[in-house]
């Protein structure tokens, strides 16, 4: 794999450990199946994308794309939370919703960025080349991201979100507003994939509409294969982890994809995305039952 490959596959996985992280507040911290990432992460881009398009900066867009995801997310907490829909069925409903509204917002199937000013452009060091400046300023957003969600989630706020996921009825027993704080950790995980689609969209020259497809898999891929990496119950290792799958899985879909005697081509993606969820997820089991086994025939012995 050439050395562009490998920082493509790089720069990609430090956008999708963003989606990642959000997708571990939904998934493992507030046992929310959220399928709304889907729909947030075009939202990002497209939100971002037409703000830069109309001369707006990329700071105030890229902000403002966070947000909007912010609110997806909350709305779709809001239709669990207060309308007592299922949280399953709020997300889709959510998602469904989000594909005409970025429709509405692009005005179009896609919002072209390759002659506007983004995040890159304007901060990329102009001695580096693009395909290493890239994962390099990625690099430090996803860091300052990582130890700014680390923090909150030990305050007493995220302390509250994690005992909301893990048992609801104890937290309200200790007098913590449950419904508030599905809200708030919805918002905060969508905020974290709308962030990751501005990224993207400013990476790859635009927002289109098909962006987000799939992105719910990539982030539940990158959360069990980082589980499966480094297994911890501390959590600034949890969101290392994540982070570290992320990046390791475009690793292997770019090995995947540029090894020609598999003979795999881009339209098999998605195959490979499956293939290896499954390996991540029946790998772990089946260590497992080697040292079940050998842990018997010692005490036997």
């Amino acid at each position: 794999m050439s050395s562009f490959a490998l920082f493509g596959a790089l720069e990609i996985g430090l956008i999708y450990s963003l989606v990642a992280l959000g997708v571990l507040i939904s998934f493992r911290l507030l046992r929310f199946p959220d399928l709304t990432v889907d729909g947030s992460f075009p939202l990002g881009g497209a939100v971002c994308a037409i703000l830069i398009a109309n001369g707006h900066d990329p700071y105030t867009s890229t902000v403002a794309a966070t947000l909007a995801g912010a609110a997806a997310g909350a709305v779709t907490a809001w239709l669990n939370v207060k309308l007592r829909i299922m949280d399953l069925l709020a997300s889709i409903l959510m998602m469904i919703a989000l594909y005409s509204i970025n429709l509405r917002i692009m005005g179009a199937p896609n919002v072209p960025l390759i002659t506007e000013p983004t995040l890159f452009s304007l901060l990329q060091p102009t001695w580096l080349p693009d395909y290493m400046g890239r994962p390099l300023l990625l690099a430090v957003v996803v860091v300052a991201a990582k130890f700014a969600l680390d923090w909150f989630l030990g305050t007493q706020t995220g302390l509250a979100i994690r005992a909301t996921g893990s048992n609801g009825r104890m937290a309200r027993a200790q007098g913590v507003n449950t419904g508030a704080m599905i809200l708030l950790g919805m918002a905060l995980s969508n905020a974290l994939v709308a962030l990751a689609g501005a990224l993207f969209a400013q990476t790859q020259g635009g927002s289109d509409i098909s962006m987000g497809i799939g992105t719910i898999v990539i982030g539940l891929a990158a959360v069990i294969v980082g589980e499966s990496i480094l297994p911890s119950r501390r959590l600034l290792l949890v969101t290392l982890a994540v982070i570290l799958g992320a990046i390791v899985y475009r690793f292997f879909i770019a090995l995947a994809l540029n090894s020609d005697f598999i003979g795999l081509q881009a339209q098999d993606l998605n195959l490979v995305t499956a293939v290896l969820v499954v390996l991540a997820l029946v790998l772990p089991r089946l260590r497992k039952k080697r040292v079940k086994p050998a842990s018997s025939n010692g005490k036997e012995a």
